[in-house]
């Protein structure tokens, strides 16, 4: 890959807090942070961004505490995405906040438990890890004083939900996975309250998270699959671009030890998409030539991603980890302990709300004979758990409890 120039401190085509379009509550300004640092700061300062080190992000606790969680996953993304920022001109503030923020409505258990909840609320609208992460920082969380949730800016509410691309069509009709559903109901409620504009592209710096997301992802489950013996050298040399990496690392230092050649491995990994994502976004916002944050959210193609050839090496990748790390026969066993797990404590909760919390089991019967939103409250305790607490109700619940190995 060629050297590449690093863009102007501060582009004009970042987000600027300086002319943020605001909080939905009016709120002072900080007389020695941005309003970007100030959303960053109130998401790590969370309830919800605690809880994260404790829910899994492919493995479960038991297999040991070197593993990713959501947590260590969300800071890595973090990492990621400043760099990308810095070297593009954007807000790294923003980005940083996005990254951040972008797992907080991921349930116990991980995709497992989000596809139980999905199923058990399907009478009732569905669950949505992304709806949830906008539920959890415009209402959920109850910290301050003067509102519920974060009460963050535009800007980063805006990022969390379109961080992936719009959500609508010009014509209104939903795109993507939400083409045949809709859109979540908690999506649409805010939206009508405050106009996110989702049938346009979120900021640069929003896209930047993205794409840092779905870099940490790829280099870590790699570099988890195979500490845990899930994956082994042999299997990633299927993938030509893994196996040119691997022969860098011997042929460089000849006899590593493995725990060394995985690491190296993935710093040459994750060294190679960041600077491939630079690479090629340069160009993307060169050619498009946007010159203000609203030019980016006009384009009809998102201006931050790989080059063609690095997409088609991600796809690669992405395919590989679903065939011999996520669908292992290790895991098969655990997600099924887990998805067991959600799929007692729903019916239980919403039978009897008193057996949650005295907050959660007050809301739940002010709810009275309206199911959906007694549903949706249950869906909020359990989405919010993390994996050990999860596992304590349940036994708690029924006296016993998945071993979850």
């Amino acid at each position: 890959m060629q050297a590449f120039a690093f863009l102007p401190a501060r582009a004009p085509y970042a987000a600027a807090a300086s002319l943020s379009r605001g909080r939905l509550i009016a709120e002072p300004a900080s007389p020695s942070r941005s309003e970007f640092q100030r959303d960053r700061d109130r998401i790590i300062h969370s309830s919800a961004f605690r809880r994260l080190a404790h829910k899994t992000q492919v493995f479960v606790p038991h297999e040991g505490d070197h593993y990713r969680t959501r947590l260590t996953h969300s800071l890595e993304v973090g990492q990621i995405a400043r760099s990308l920022a810095r070297a593009l001109g954007l807000d790294d503030d923003l980005a940083e906040a996005l990254a951040l923020a972008h797992d907080l409505g991921h349930t116990p258990f991980g995709h497992t438990g989000e596809d139980a909840l999905d199923e058990l609320m399907a009478p009732y609208g569905g669950f949505d890890h992304n709806a949830q992460t906008l539920r959890i920082v415009t209402k959920l969380e109850r910290r301050y004083a003067a509102f519920d949730g974060l009460n963050l800016t535009y800007e980063t509410l805006e990022g969390l939900v379109k961080h992936n691309g719009p959500l609508l069509q010009a014509d209104g009709a939903p795109v993507g996975r939400y083409s045949k559903r809709g859109l979540p109901a908690a999506i649409l409620e805010f939206n009508s309250v405050r106009d996110l504009d989702l049938a346009r592209f979120a900021s640069a710096e929003a896209q930047a998270a993205a794409l840092a997301d779905d870099i940490a992802y790829n280099a870590h489950d790699i570099d988890d699959g195979l500490r845990a013996g899930l994956i082994d050298f042999s299997q990633i040399a299927e993938v030509d671009f893994l196996r040119d990496l691997g022969s860098e690392i011997e042929s460089l230092y000849p006899g590593l030890e493995p725990v060394r050649v995985i690491h190296e491995l993935v710093r040459r990994l994750i060294t190679h998409f960041i600077e491939d994502a630079i690479e090629e976004s340069a160009r993307r916002i060169a050619a498009s030539g946007v010159a203000s944050v609203d030019e980016v959210r006009a384009q009809d193609l998102p201006l931050i991603g790989f080059s063609e050839a690095t997409c088609s090496v991600e796809r690669l990748i992405k395919s590989f980890l679903f065939q011999n790390m996520y669908r292992h026969q290790r895991l098969a066993r655990v997600r099924e302990q887990a998805a067991e797990i959600i799929y007692n404590l729903f019916p239980q909760f919403f039978k009897v709300p008193e057996l949650m919390p005295e907050e959660w089991a007050a809301a739940a019967l002010k709810a009275g004979t309206d199911e959906a939103r007694r549903a949706r409250l249950v869906c909020d305790y359990i989405a919010g758990m993390t994996d050990r607490y999860a596992v304590a109700e349940h036994r708690r619940l029924f006296d016993e409890a998945p071993d979850l190995r």
